[in-house]
Order: structure tokens, then C-alpha cells, then sequence
């Protein structure tokens, strides 16, 4: 029951200031780590092999790390701290909900709560924009901060979630499509990419399922393809219809316009602080269907067990 333990424990202690003003966030840790490899290693030629490289080499460490933490002798307690160290649930509603809490004092407000989670330029944002930047926001975190570690550890415990949290963190440092990150980062952004690949699909699964509204779902795969990522589209996808909201389309970054296309284009496009803190709702009902799918998947061999013993005795 690790996995449910850390869930529950996320939930209700979140990123506490008193603890994190201490000591380093493993999250922290990691970036300073990758932080300090780019500059030593993203120069020259062969920027792609060494990307790929410095990726591997990441992914082998965070493996070992949580091998040797799996191996102490402690009941699985510290399992259970680490795992819901690495999962967001609790701080990812926080940051979202803060967004409508900002922009009902003001506009401003709103923006440069709004800033704190998302890349995109902020200051031109109307409230709209402000609130639909924060509820994509929500959703894709939801799959790569919450469903996606969770479904690593499902996969192959505490090893697994840390190395997905690794590659996690360096493609949202080094992923990117620039000149400097192109070549460098390669390795990292497709290896998110497959490793986001079934959790994201997931969480699309799992916000409908637990809102009984699966009857959205053969919208969802034409909506998510719209996204310009091969994975945040799918929460997007299906959060949109929920809320009865268009998502996505054209953003600014770096002061350039880019125009996307919309998810849900149907949908209503005067998105305010009341659909934020809906959003916040799907959050956690989503999370208590995944917690719920943890419980199963633990007692499953349990269930068996008892099964066979039934029929064979």
C-alpha cells in the first residue's frame, strides 16, 4: 500500500515552506544537477550524443538511488515519504486555485499569478486568457505531476518514479526547440515524450471516468491531436468538454504570436476564475479515482489469492 500511503500524504501536506526552506527539494537537486551538466556539456560538437548521454547517465543514477532507498529495512516508510515528495497533487491545486483567488482581487494580480505556472507571455492577458492558461495548466501537470509518477511507481516502484521525475525535469529545462536546446536536449524531450505517452492517455481516461462522462471520449483522440504536444493534449481534451471550454489556440512567447489550434473549439471561450476553481474540482476527483485504482492494484494479488482459494479448495 505505498503508493496510496504517498498519494494521501501529498495531499494533505503539499510542498510544506517549513521543510523545503531547510533543506534542498529533491526536485531541486535534480536541477541543479542538470543545471550544472549543461554548462559543462552543451558546448561543441556531438551536443546530441552528449544530450543523450547526460540523459542515460540520469536515469541510471535516479534507478540506483531508489533501488538502494527501496532496500533499507524500514516497512516501506521511506518509500512512502520520497514517493509523495515527487508527486504534486497538493501544490498543483494550490498554484492553480491561487490564480483565481489573484484575479478576482485583479487583473494584475491574476497575471502574474498566472506566470508563476506557465511559460507563455503574460502581460498582454486578458481574464480569459488568464484563466484558460491556468486551466491547461491544471491538466497537464495533473498528468505529468501526479498520474505519470504514480503510474511509474505502479510500473516498477520508487526506481521507476525517480527516473521518471529526472526525465521530467530535465526536458522541462533543456526540451526545448531553441538553439542552444535543440540538438542538446533531444534526448531528453523524447524520452518524456514516450515515457508521458500512456499516463497522459490515462488521465484523459480517468477525468471522464470519474465525472461519468465517457461519452466524450471519441472526441478526445481528434481534440488531443489539435495540441501541439503529442501528450498534454489529452488531459486538455478531455477537461474541456467538462467545463464546456475551448483550450489552447493562439498564445504569445517570447513576444512572438503563435497560432494554435483550439481543443474543444466549440466550447466557451470566456473562461473566468469560477471555471478555474472548477478545474480544481476535476483535479480532485481525478486524484481520488486514481488513489482508488492504487488501492485495486495493491490488493489485486490479495483478491487472487483469495479467488484461487475459493475454487481450488
Amino acid at each position: 500500500m505505498i503508493l496510496p500511503f504517498a498519494m494521501i500524504l501529498d495531499a494533505v501536506l503539499g510542498e510544506p515552506d517549513w521543510l523545503w526552506s531547510r533543506v534542498k527539494h529533491p526536485a531541486v537537486v535534480i536541477g541543479n544537477a542538470i543545471a550544472a551538466l549543461d554548462v559543462r556539456f552543451n558546448n561543441g560538437p556531438l551536443r546530441r550524443a552528449k544530450g543523450i548521454a547526460l540523459i542515460v547517465a540520469l536515469v541510471a543514477v535516479a534507478l540506483v538511488v531508489g533501488r538502494v532507498i527501496a532496500w533499507i529495512p524500514d516497512f516501506g516508510l521511506l518509500e512512502i515519504i520520497f514517493a509523495a515528495i515527487l508527486l504534486a497533487q497538493r501544490s498543483l491545486v494550490d498554484h492553480v486555485r491561487a490564480v483565481a483567488d489573484a484575479l478576482r482581487r485583479s487583473l494584475p494580480d491574476g497575471r502574474a499569478a498566472v506566470a508563476m505556472i506557465v511559460g507563455r507571455d503574460t502581460a498582454a492577458m486578458d481574464t480569459p486568457r488568464v484563466s484558460r492558461a491556468a486551466i491547461e495548466s491544471a491538466a497537464e501537470n495533473l498528468s505529468d505531476g501526479v498520474i505519470a509518477p504514480a503510474f511509474w511507481f505502479a510500473i516498477g516502484g520508487l526506481p521507476a518514479m525517480l527516473a521518471y521525475k529526472v526525465v521530467s525535469t530535465a526536458d522541462s529545462m533543456i526540451g526545448y526547440r531553441t538553439k542552444r536546446y535543440e540538438a542538446f536536449g533531444w534526448g531528453a524531450a523524447r524520452l518524456d515524450d514516450v515515457l508521458n505517452w500512456v499516463p497522459a492517455r490515462l488521465t484523459a481516461l480517468l477525468i471522464l471516468a470519474t465525472h461519468f462522462a465517457l461519452y466524450h471520449w471519441h472526441r478526445v483522440p481528434n481534440d488531443a491531436r489539435q495540441h501541439r504536444s503529442p501528450n498534454a493534449g489529452w488531459p486538455e481534451a478531455a477537461i474541456a468538454p467538462l467545463l464546456d471550454l475551448s483550450l489552447a489556440g493562439p498564445r504569445s512567447y517570447d513576444g512572438q504570436m503563435t497560432d494554435f489550434q483550439w481543443v474543444n473549439p466549440m466550447g466557451r471561450k470566456d473562461a473566468g476564475p469560477d471555471d478555474i476553481d472548477r478545474a480544481c474540482g476535476v483535479l480532485w476527483r481525478t486524484w481520488f479515482g486514481a488513489l482508488l485504482l492504487a488501492v485495486v492494484i495493491d490488493m489485486l494479488p490479495l483478491l487472487l489469492a483469495g479467488l484461487a482459494a475459493v475454487f481450488l479448495f
